[in-house]
């Protein structure tokens, strides 16, 4: 048995222009689907997966975060004062105990691979998740906990994959495979954003990966690549030069809420399983989409 994954990786430094002027003074990672901040979502992923030590890579004014995972002794006094006894046992609910959230800076945007890096020293030398916030994805059992799974079983790396329309390959890291067993196989090679009609297969590399500690080293010696960044796919493409790399197509459904569309898709989807709201969102959007 591999040793377990304990600890998971967040990195949220990032500007998040594409939803300005909302992400002027709000951390995209805090826009809400439905009544639910974004990383919220991607943590209760990653706890529900069994991990112990949640690591956030943080950057100026992001500490609307740390808050979040803290206690508000005002908002909760005045809760129980009143009697919102539901709330409150929510806000418990989704509080990690205390010892387990790590906060870490990014100081430079020098892109993902850099972020990873800069959790090292609180990471260790064992293997770890990394979760990106801005990807949500809706399934009945975690996307995290399915990459456990063939991880436990395979060791060493472990990325999540997703099969997109052909035409689309080109807006994404695509992963060249071998045979697998079940949803589970071997990927043999990455290609950052190929050009159209060239992808090695319509697999893409979604927001979830399962790491070995070697993968700091060579972050750290990594040259910048695209866009003058620091890139994560390059580190993994040479980590899979001496340690084996599981390509998992997890059960379950993506939303991109780095893009609006992918935003505004998943509060939808978040809005049509709640009891709460379903029955009255439905007509809501069928005269709108009648509308058009």
């Amino acid at each position: 048995m591999p040793a377990p994954i304990r600890k998971a990786v967040f990195p949220v430094a990032g500007l998040g222009t594409r939803f300005l002027p909302a992400t002027k003074a709000v951390p995209k990672e805090m826009l809400t689907v439905v009544d639910r901040p974004l990383i919220q979502y991607v943590v209760d992923e990653a706890r529900a997966a069994g991990i112990e030590h949640l690591i956030f890579v943080t950057g100026r004014n992001k500490h609307v975060i740390d808050d979040h995972f803290d206690i508000a002794y005002e908002l909760e006094a005045t809760l129980r004062a009143r009697g919102k006894h539901g709330a409150l046992k929510l806000l418990e609910e989704l509080r990690p105990t205390a010892g387990t959230v790590s906060f870490t800076r990014q100081q430079e945007p020098l892109g993902l691979g850099h972020a990873v890096w800069c959790a090292r020293e609180l990471v260790g030398a064992e293997p770890f998740a990394v979760l990106l916030p801005d990807v949500l994805v809706k399934a009945e059992r975690g996307c995290l906990a399915q990459m456990i799974e063939a991880y436990n079983e395979r060791g060493g790396n472990v990325i999540a994959v997703e099969e997109v329309p052909k035409d689309q390959t080109h807006n994404y890291g695509v992963v060249d495979v071998a045979e697998g067993d079940g949803p589970f196989f071997d990927v043999r090679d990455m290609v950052e954003k190929p050009a159209p009609g060239t992808a090695p297969s319509n697999l893409i590399i979604t927001g979830r990966y399962i790491l070995q500690p070697e993968v700091f080293g060579l972050l750290e010696a990594q040259e910048t690549g695209a866009g003058g960044e620091i890139q994560l796919t390059d580190a993994l493409l040479s980590l899979m030069k001496s340690q084996s790399m599981t390509g998992v197509q997890f059960d379950g459904k993506t939303y991109d809420c780095g893009s609006k569309s992918g935003f505004l898709a998943a509060n939808v989807a978040y809005a049509l399983d709640r009891p709460d709201l379903a029955d009255e969102l439905k007509p809501v959007l069928r005269e709108l989409l009648d509308a058009r």
